[in-house]
């Protein structure tokens, strides 16, 4: 039988082509998945990066609850106009804790991976309650009522706690701490050591301007201010942006 019979025979039977298209499928599959189980890591480490803090935790959460990626990126290609304009091209290693990750796909609005510090917090908070008035071409919607929403932290501990299941590496000191930590860091007349300790680089002071109150812009405001602010990229070579 030629090679043309026997391609014929596979084609016009549909049974032994799925059964050979899925053997195909699945030595490629395997042959793509099998090494990552040998690896040490497939993600590499980079100094500086921590987990969030518990105010940061719930800042995500809210910032994933609001649908801010439908509009905002966070992933600097390596290309030069976009280190450029938003800052070194992102790394894996920034996202390793991200569960789930934000990377986005389109921009309605500016890439956020590296915003953390660019702005103050008056500014955020500003721009959140009335975008146009920093921005006037801006198509983004108000979020001023995060001002007025208490934060609710009451599951903070196990929202640390499913994370570290996860892979995460919160200890037991800070699950055991949250509660604390999440109001310290936006409180101006808290005693940061021990928070400043279990996260370094941490932002601490009011966010949304009322020190009286925690609320759920403290909270967003607190997780834009530290994207991009944990890696130092003094030390890589500005020209393997590029590369």
């Amino acid at each position: 039988m030629s090679f043309l019979s026997k391609h014929k025979v596979i084609e016009t039977n549909a049974t032994l082509l799925l059964v050979l298209s899925l053997l195909v499928v699945s030595i490629g599959g395997l042959v793509e998945i099998v090494p990552l189980f040998y690896l040490d890591n497939t993600i590499e480490k980079v100094k500086g990066m921590r987990p969030y803090s518990p105010l940061e935790l719930l800042g995500r959460r809210i910032y994933i609850r609001e649908g801010c990626y439908v509009c905002h990126s966070q992933m600097i290609r390596p290309f030069r106009d976009e280190v450029e304009r938003y800052g070194p091209y992102s790394l894996a290693a920034e996202s390793m804790y991200d569960r789930p990750f934000q990377w986005g796909s389109k921009r309605t609005g500016p890439d956020l991976a590296r915003v953390g510090d660019r702005y103050s917090n008056e500014w955020h908070v500003q721009h959140l309650i009335n975008p146009q008035s920093v921005v006037p071409e801006s198509v983004m919607p108000s979020y001023g009522f995060l001002k007025h929403n208490e934060l609710d932290g009451s599951l903070v501990a196990k929202h640390l706690s499913t994370n570290a299941t996860l892979g995460v590496p919160y200890s037991d000191e800070m699950i055991e701490n949250a509660a604390a930590d999440l109001a310290a860091q936006a409180d101006p007349d808290a005693d940061w050591e021990g928070v400043e300790a279990r996260y370094p680089k941490l932002k601490l002071g009011d966010f949304d301007g009322d020190p009286s109150r925690l609320t759920e812009m403290d909270a967003l405001v607190a997780y834009l201010q530290m994207l991009g602010t944990l890696v130092d990229f003094t030390a890589y070579d500005a020209e393997a942006n590029f590369r």
